[in-house]
């Protein structure tokens, strides 16, 4: 641990930045991981603090923009905010913190804009579902007078990765409960006319971001249609090689791109 610290310092020194990828659960983990050769399991739970239960896989050198950490941090947006705001805390406290944050994962993807296999990058992250329910339909959370429910990573990062990976860009909505019918996928795009996909992290992600002042990516790989609950229609295992294989291709942006250059 002290000699991964010291590295970091090294890292930091020389100008080059340090990603954390958050995905929620380990097999989305495993298949960002494949994509930066020569990773092996190991776990760090001074490093990360309470988020060391979920055994972060490190590079070995300086690939992905420097210094790069992928953790499994739970299903949801409040376990993923909690575990992504302890691993930001506890680095910052090594004083290796992390200059970007990427949620990263498979998710639904709206029809036709998203094919199930492609991958998407948000231009916009927002919380779909944030809000409440009143007799004229929903209202979020900030026409309540409260709180965000956007996140807008960096918008040159965004471009340049998703011509990198060959992604779609558009908003990608963070749900609470996924979506089982065609009335609610109605609903969703009417709402977001912009929205590419669903997933149920990438709003907790940019929120412990955002307190941290850490730049946020969210880049999701489609298994399957937004809209009726149909398992036999699900593509898990190609959205997971979209996954690797799309972020195969993003180690020289991340490489390249400098948060202090914006």
């Amino acid at each position: 641990m002290e000699l991964q610290a010291r590295e970091g310092r090294l890292i930091a020194a020389a100008g080059l930045g340090r990603v954390l990828i958050a995905t929620a659960v380990p097999v989305e983990r495993d298949a960002v991981a494949q994509a930066f050769g020569g990773i092996s399991p190991g776990s760090d739970d001074a490093a990360l603090g309470a988020v060391g239960r979920a055994h972060p896989f490190r590079t070995g050198g300086t690939t992905a923009h420097g210094w790069t950490d992928v953790i499994d941090v739970g299903v949801g947006p409040a376990l993923a905010a909690a575990s992504v705001a302890s691993a930001l805390t506890a680095a910052s406290l090594q004083g290796t913190p992390y200059d970007l944050v990427v949620s990263a994962g498979i998710g639904g993807g709206f029809q036709p804009d998203a094919p199930v296999g492609s991958l998407v990058v948000a231009d916009e992250i927002v919380a779909a579902d944030l809000g409440a329910e009143t007799p004229d339909g929903f209202v979020p959370v900030t026409e309540l007078g409260f709180g965000t429910v956007r996140h807008q990573p960096p918008g040159d990062l965004v471009r340049r990765v998703a011509e990198a990976a060959g992604a779609r860009t558009g908003a990608v909505l963070t749900v609470s409960t996924v979506t089982g019918t065609a009335a609610r996928a109605t609903a969703l795009r009417e709402r977001h006319p912009t929205a590419l996909a669903e997933a149920m992290e990438g709003f907790g992600v940019a929120e412990a971001a955002g307190a941290h002042g850490v730049p946020v990516l969210e880049i999701r790989a489609v298994s399957n249609p937004v809209g009726p609950r149909d398992r036999a229609a699900w593509r898990i295992g190609d959205a997971l090689a979209a996954l690797t294989e799309g972020f195969g291709k993003l180690v020289p942006v991340l490489e390249s791109w400098n948060r202090h250059d914006q």
